[in-house]
């Protein structure tokens, strides 16, 4: 489902409560997940002063929405899609939990988990062609900030866009009402996409 702008906002805002702290963290050594998240620190921290009051909300601080948000940019010099994925962490250790036999996650920076995540997320995200085959892709790594956890993936392409579809049921398999929004940004084109539980494939036609 593609949403009207009032929408999209509304679902982003709510979801970003915390990226202003994260936008002064140096970069990293090897540089690969500043690489992803640069672009976005810089589109959402303008609206820095905004997220502090909604970060004052009771229902914001009680975690009372289900949600998740992805960008997708494409590299046209590198013919691949670079995919940056924010979870709540809290969410992301149950359905790694679940799907590891109850077992307790805990999912920080540095630790052991990223073979469960790598799977979690090959699981349950994928780019489809017209052929309806899942696009082979790289997991690139995960950091842990805050409340949430960003998610690293790169998918090479060369198709046209129009001709492609996306997979994205993450958290759909622990909560009903999980939304979960991915901002496209395609050779200058930019579109949003609100996947449901009844929603789960979407066209990314520009």
């Amino acid at each position: 489902m593609i949403f009207s702008n009032y929408s999209v906002s509304k679902v982003t805002n709510s979801h970003n409560l915390k990226i202003n702290a994260a936008a002064q963290r140096s970069k990293k050594s090897e540089g690969v997940a500043t690489l992803f998240f640069a672009p976005l620190r810089r589109c959402v921290i303008k609206f820095a002063p905004f997220f502090a009051l909604i970060l004052s909300l009771p229902a914001f601080r009680s975690h009372d929405f289900h949600t998740s948000i992805t960008r997708m940019d494409y590299n046209a010099k590198d013919r691949a899609f670079e995919i940056s994925i924010r979870v709540f962490t809290d969410d992301l250790e149950k359905a790694l939990s679940k799907d590891n036999n109850g077992q307790k996650i805990v999912v920080v920076n540095n630790d052991k988990n990223d073979p469960l995540v790598e799977k979690y997320i090959r699981k349950h995200f994928a780019l489809i062609t017209a052929q309806k085959q899942k696009k082979a892709y790289s997991y690139v790594g995960k950091e842990q900030e805050a409340d949430a956890t960003w998610i690293y993936i790169e998918i090479p392409s060369q198709e046209a866009v129009s001709g492609l579809s996306l997979q994205n049921t993450i958290m759909h398999d622990l909560f009903d009402d999980q939304i979960n929004l991915v901002n496209l940004n395609y050779q200058g084109q930019k579109k949003s996409y609100i996947f449901k539980k009844d929603e789960a494939t979407l066209a990314l036609g520009l």
